[in-house]
């Protein structure tokens, strides 16, 4: 097969529905795995361009603003190219505002369950978007906003009670949530001061989804709306996944502005900027057998490495590995960890695997690197980027002392 080059067949993507698994497959391909230390995570600067790629051609087609949230991708050393493209970054803490601002450099859309007193004032020097979790929120810090000398844009985070997650533990829709006021809450007018709303009720999800979500919200919160300067959709706009489709998207964005005073619509999405850019690096330490079972004993851990694995929960793929099949040899993954249940089976292999080889989990630069833990003292995989002149950069490597200070 012809191997065509990445940024052609990025731009044939923008235009026609190609097969995205073939482009990083040859992007693969073009990486010497050899040369990177393990464990290690690896972004792919061509995958990452190639999802920004499509996020801006939503962006400019819709007329939206998309902004990158640091909760699902915050790595920074990548923000020269992803600022190239996108409209800055969302917030949920004083740190992600931090971050934000020194290395995107932009103020930062914020939006947390709950604000600090002693971190307000700079929280305003940080942000020009503010959202608050609830009129009560609002109400103890709207007098800070008013009296800043820089104007900041505030919004409300609405609970629209409905959503299409399937795991509790990623839905903030469920009865009883914390996160968004219901419709309840509200007069028949904004408070005064309040520019915007905002809802995030989505994961991982398609523009149907929204779609329907969007009839929801409306419903409740039509009158509301109509008042707002801008509205923010949240994140879970799962826009660069192979079978999104992208077109219907921009249709929904365009009709929603167009009925609503071509009022200013942003959209928050972390792990469609990350999604399949990169993979984490790790080599087999030792070869168990247990009634029969083999497991391979790795560098890595699920529980302090790929929390999300054992959260959600999901079993992530394995180049050159499958689901279990008869008759192959067929191995059970060990993380380095002492807990427990810091495994993940069962994949087959085409050949017995033996110390020394190479695993590379795929899919984990998104909601990966921003949830590891120092548990246990196991340490942190480096982070290096493979860059598009197919070099590798080693970013970061972790050592006693980040173990040793995140503790007293």
């Amino acid at each position: 097969m012809v191997c065509l080059g990445m940024n052609k067949l990025t731009s044939l993507y923008q235009w026609k529905k190609i097969n995205i698994k073939l482009i990083i497959s040859n992007s693969f391909k073009l990486i010497d795995f050899s040369k990177i230390p393990s464990p290690c995570y690896v972004l792919d600067e061509r995958l990452l361009r190639r999802n920004l790629e499509i996020l801006k051609r939503v962006q400019d087609a819709a007329g939206v603003n998309i902004i990158c949230a640091l909760k699902g991708f915050a790595m920074f050393s990548s923000f020269g190219m992803v600022r190239q493209y996108l409209k800055g970054a969302t917030a949920s803490s004083l740190n992600e505002a931090r971050l934000c601002f020194e290395e995107m450099k932009s103020k930062a859309h914020l939006c947390a369950a709950a604000y600090l007193e002693h971190e307000f004032d700079e929280l305003m020097n940080l942000c020009d978007h503010i959202t608050f979790n609830s009129l009560s929120q609002w109400e103890r810090f709207k007098d800070k906003i008013k009296k800043h000398p820089k104007k900041i844009s505030c919004a409300i985070r609405i609970n629209p009670e409905y959503s299409e997650i399937e795991t509790d533990l990623y839905n903030p829709a469920v009865p009883g949530s914390r996160l968004g006021a219901t419709i309840d809450k509200f007069a028949d007018k904004l408070p005064e001061g309040i520019e915007g709303l905002h809802f995030h009720t989505l994961c991982e999800n398609d523009s149907y989804t929204l779609e329907r979500t969007l009839k929801m919200t409306e419903k409740k919160f039509g009158h509301l709306i109509s008042q707002c300067k801008w509205i923010n959709f949240g994140g879970g706009h799962l826009i660069t996944r192979e079978d999104y489709d992208v077109n219907h998207l921009i249709r929904i964005l365009k009709n929603f502005r167009a009925k609503n005073n071509n009022i200013e619509v942003i959209l928050e999405p972390g792990e469609a900027v990350g999604w399949r850019t990169g993979y984490l690096v790790s080599t087999v330490q030792d070869i168990i057998e247990n009634k029969g079972i083999q497991i391979a004993m790795l560098d890595v851990s699920f529980s302090t490495h790929m929390p999300d694995c054992l959260e959600m929960p999901y079993k992530p793929n394995i180049v050159g590995a499958t689901d279990a099949i008869a008759g192959k040899p067929t191995y059970r993954m060990g993380g380095i960890s002492c807990l427990a249940g810091d495994f993940m089976g069962d994949y087959s292999f085409e050949k017995q695997l033996m110390v020394g080889d190479q695993i590379i989990f795929e899919d984990m630069i998104h909601y990966t690197m921003v949830k590891t833990t120092t548990f246990n003292g196991v340490g942190l995989p480096s982070i290096g980027i493979w860059t598009e002149q197919d070099e590798f950069k080693l970013v970061r490597s972790f050592g006693y002392e980040d173990y040793k200070n995140r503790l007293s």
